[in-house]
């Protein structure tokens, strides 16, 4: 059996036919699914103007997952620190953290908006990420009440933060002492290492926590199992070849491009599924090659009943 946690990371991503608020409250409600499976955690994210992709106000979102729900960690996966002030962010954490005490998670991310009109519209430039590292030690600086300006609720609060890395997030994360959140990729294990040989203990965590982020599917055959990933693949692959994200549908079709063929097979590289016994063995073994403390469960598909057992077989696999 698995030997750490688990956790989910909801994207809210729309279903074909489903409107936009039946998409948010289907969150809060595999919140609430996950929560008596006994997962640790449930992440939301944040995405502009993106098609198919609803969770646009993170904090937001958490605070109607955190309402719902009695026991679980809520947290972001992430707020995309570029798009925002640092101050505001520490005030939106403090009214989470008062209001549901000791079960929220701070997720920080160094994305922008990925179109100009986008980047125009939050106010940020191609370059605010190369900020990231002053932004979160401003936003910590609240929080621990080192600055001359005070989040009014936040200072003085725990609230765990965690840095979602992409390339030199990692190394961020170990100069500042956080935990990380990386997402499981061939060189997953060289990164991690990295990270803990230069981690550097913090008033936040004293030593390295890893939360490997990773898409995995179960199902009673291997190819069944496969099947359950085809609607995101698809959406992957349409994305690349039209430039438009759009709701995941039931089917994807019988032919394609060779273009489309490409993109949708890349889509399914480096996922898990297979069966119960398949999918325990792999990422067992994932999580022995990075000592990872924690996985990160992302799989999304058309079918909502299909996701929630999914998650229940998975939830097993940990005993």
């Amino acid at each position: 059996m698995l030997s750490v946690p688990l956790s989910v990371l909801d994207r809210s991503r729309t279903r074909a036919g489903e409107s936009e608020a039946e998409t948010l409250r289907a969150t809060v409600d595999l919140a609430q699914q996950v929560e008596e499976l006994g997962y640790q955690r449930f992440w939301v994210s944040e995405h502009h103007s993106v098609p198919g992709v609803v969770g646009s106000a993170p904090t937001v979102l958490a605070a109607a997952v955190a309402a719902r729900t009695d026991r679980i960690r809520v947290g972001t996966g992430g707020v995309m620190l570029p798009n925002h002030n640092p101050l505001v962010v520490a005030e939106q954490f403090g009214v989470l953290e008062s209001l549901f005490p000791g079960r929220i998670d701070m997720g920080l991310g160094r994305s922008v908006g990925f179109t100009n009109g986008v980047r125009r519209a939050l106010g940020v430039g191609k370059d605010a990420a190369e900020d990231f590292t002053a932004q979160v030690q401003e936003l910590l600086g609240y929080l621990a009440g080192t600055s001359d300006v005070h989040a009014r609720p936040g200072e003085g609060l725990h609230i765990p933060p965690f840095i979602l890395a992409v390339g030199e997030g990692a190394s961020i994360a170990a100069a500042l002492g956080l935990p990380l959140v990386l997402a499981a990729r061939p060189d997953s294990a060289a990164l991690l290492e990295d990270y803990r040989s230069t981690f550097r203990p913090s008033a936040w965590a004293s030593e390295p926590y890893v939360i490997l982020a990773v898409t995995a599917a179960i199902a009673d055959s291997t190819e069944a199992a496969r099947q359950l990933l085809l609607p995101e693949a698809w959406s992957a692959a349409y994305s690349r070849t039209r430039g438009v994200f759009p709701p995941l549908q039931p089917d994807v079709p019988e032919s394609m491009t060779a273009r489309e063929q490409e993109f949708f097979e890349n889509a399914l590289r480096g996922q898990i599924y297979g069966t119960p016994a398949e999918v325990d063995e792999a990422l067992g073994d994932l999580v022995r090659r990075t000592a990872a403390d924690e996985l990160l469960i992302t799989t999304n598909t058309f079918d909502r009943g299909a996701l929630l057992a999914n998650y229940a077989a998975l939830a097993k696999l940990t005993g």
